[in-house]
């Protein structure tokens, strides 16, 4: 009885098949499968990586016509039959019997299985692929490009350029995925609809924790005790003059020595410090609550904020991880005197030009309508200058000119976004109390505790100044570094 019925069912299939909705259904799916399946050898033999825009036709659009043209048949066949019964025309009794020994019913039926088996595996592997495409660093960095091309630029120039967006930002598991794919497709709406914001907000509310993100890599036993630390900066004269700052930071952990420096006291236990904050950037820190030796939780109030019932209504509780101190783990952006110094420490600016870091600092820190502009002024401003300035030495070193106005350039592009509103700031690093009050936001030495205790603001706390503003220190030529 059933072997039967499936025989009817497969008669019937067969006849009503032949609609229009069906068979476009039939042309749009092996459409479909035959160019995925060459674009995936395309992909397969390909030494290059899979452009963002191609990616999304072959991962995600084709896929989907495939699936569409799958549904399409079965969706044919319903229509039919429900305008057969509308219309009365319905075919009595039993479709006509299919001769199953036939060869040619056999190769039909045959086909269909083998096609069956094909579709699953396209399917499944386009799934797989789409899904592994969507989590791929170029696909965030480079599908959105107007918001994303920012982070991006500075993802690229970070320590962690070589960790996939997805470590990050998408959790673990179904839950994470969904969450991700749900905010990625409000992203998309809004870059259809141009209603992004400019700039992107920071600190991202919905990252994941760092116990989950950073300390996969870095955790407390794996810190180490010191670290040096060599900054140069340039002056702005005709000499560049350098000035060298070397620090030995106090970076610690947890080891055999216990809890010491920097990670071993904010970060060895998860629970160890929480603070309340009251605006977005986490800027003002009115309260913190921290976890002693001896395991006694001391709360330090800051005398200069005054909790005003105003204040008391924005005011946030959160426990302190990485991300508070370590705010652009990967997407920094550099001030314009620390971007020169390093480009001018790196050689992509060269101090033999004189007056070049002077030049510099005019030319990047003006308003420009967009990158291209800024990048063209950068390039004729730089040789403007030495041709009329020192046109000896515009003779002599055009070529060095030439480079070092490029790098003078890439500081600029690497920092400033004017499309997404991004200026020289708008993104502060809280690593240190150069850019920004960071470290001092809670080590201002106004946090104190009912015992008389307060967050200490000595300097030899984090970390110990071996040399200041010197052109080549000692101490770097007696730890062999010169």
């Amino acid at each position: 009885m059933v072997v039967e019925r499936i025989r009817e069912m497969i008669r019937e299939g067969f006849r009503d098949s032949d609609n229009r909705t069906s068979l476009t259904g039939a042309a749009i799916t092996t459409a479909a499968a035959l160019t995925m399946l060459f674009f995936f050898v395309i992909e397969v033999v390909s030494p290059h990586h899979v452009n963002p825009y191609f990616g999304i036709l072959l991962f995600v659009f084709l896929p989907m016509l495939f699936v569409l043209g799958l549904m399409m048949i079965p969706l044919g066949i319903w229509m039919r039959r429900r305008k057969m019964r509308k219309d009365g025309t319905m075919p009595t009794g039993i479709a006509p019997k299919l001769a199953f020994g036939s060869p040619v019913l056999k190769h039909i039926l045959t086909f269909v299985a083998v096609a069956t088996l094909i579709n699953v595996f396209l399917v499944g592997t386009a799934a797989y692929k789409s899904v592994e495409f969507m989590d791929s660093t170029e696909f965030c960095g480079k599908t959105c490009h107007t918001p994303m091309t920012p982070e991006f630029t500075a993802f690229k120039n970070s320590p962690h350029s070589r960790v996939g967006c997805a470590q990050c930002h998408v959790g673990p598991g179904a839950e994470g995925f969904v969450k991700a794919k749900l905010s990625g497709t409000r992203q998309l709406f809004g870059v259809a609809f141009n209603s992004f914001e400019r700039p992107i907000k920071s600190p991202v509310e919905s990252l994941r924790p760092a116990r989950e993100t950073c300390e996969q890599c870095h955790w407390p036993t794996k810190f180490h005790d010191d670290k040096l630390f060599v900054r140069t900066a340039f002056a702005e004269d005709e000499a560049n003059t350098p000035a060298t700052n070397v620090v030995l930071l106090k970076i610690g952990g947890h080891g055999i020595k216990g809890r010491t420096g920097i990670h071993g006291r904010h970060l060895d236990d998860a629970s160890r410090i929480s603070y309340i904050t009251t605006d977005e950037k986490r800027m003002e820190i009115p309260e913190v609550t921290y976890k002693d030796d001896q395991g006694n939780m001391v709360k330090y109030i800051s005398t200069a904020v005054k909790m005003t019932p105003e204040l008391m209504k924005k005011a946030r509780t959160r426990a302190m991880d990485c991300v508070d101190c370590h705010n652009r783990p990967t997407h920094a952006f550099e001030l314009p005197d620390r971007g020169l110094d390093k480009a001018m420490t790196d050689g992509r600016i060269s101090p033999e030009l004189p007056y070049i870091k002077q030049q510099a600092m005019l030319l990047i820190k003006a308003e420009y309508p967009d990158q291209a502009t800024a990048s063209a002024k950068i390039l004729a401003g730089i040789a403007g200058f030495y041709k009329d300035k020192y046109p000896a030495i515009y003779a002599e070193k055009k070529a060095l000119i030439e480079s070092s106005a490029a790098g003078v350039a890439s500081v600029y592009l690497r920092n400033v976004f004017p499309d997404m509103k991004i200026v020289w700031g708008t993104h502060l690093n809280h690593i240190g109390h150069e850019e920004s009050t960071g470290c001092f936001r809670c080590h201002d030495g106004e946090h104190k505790a009912a015992d008389g205790r307060v967050i200490t603001n000595d300097c030899d706390a984090c970390h110990t100044v071996l040399a200041q503003g010197e052109n080549n220190p000692k101490v770097l030529k007696d730890l062999g570094w010169k």
